[in-house]
């Protein structure tokens, strides 16, 4: 048996070697050996449009005018929103907006404050 480390997301011992990478045949999951030895950080570092790096409750403001989908409103430049929440996916921050309640934002459409 080799002696790759089993899957950190199911702890499958069918783990094998694909390039770089470590996966897991059953749950698909991939990851490095450099993340699993401890060298990487497992948080991905979220920027905004200037470069900013931000964190769990940082104040922002959009920087250009959003339009809502499902809706005829629109989230005008220079709102500013307090307290977001950094997610996966491709919109990374939750956040709760006045007057428009719950939304998801992606960072290169704000900046910090």
């Amino acid at each position: 048996m080799s002696d790759l480390p089993k899957c950190p997301k199911c702890n499958s011992e069918y783990t094998y070697e694909d390039g770089r990478l470590l996966v897991c045949p059953e749950c698909a999951h991939e990851w490095t050996l450099e993340l699993e030895t401890g060298n990487m950080e497992d948080k991905k570092i979220i920027k905004d449009a200037n470069g900013n790096i931000l964190t769990d409750g940082d104040s922002i403001t959009v920087i250009k005018d959003l339009k809502i989908k499902g809706s005829s409103s629109v989230l005008k430049i220079g709102t500013k929103v307090k307290n977001i929440r950094l997610v996966d996916g491709d919109h990374n921050i939750d956040c709760q907006i006045d007057g428009f309640g719950a939304m998801k934002l992606k960072s290169e459409f704000v900046k910090k404050i």
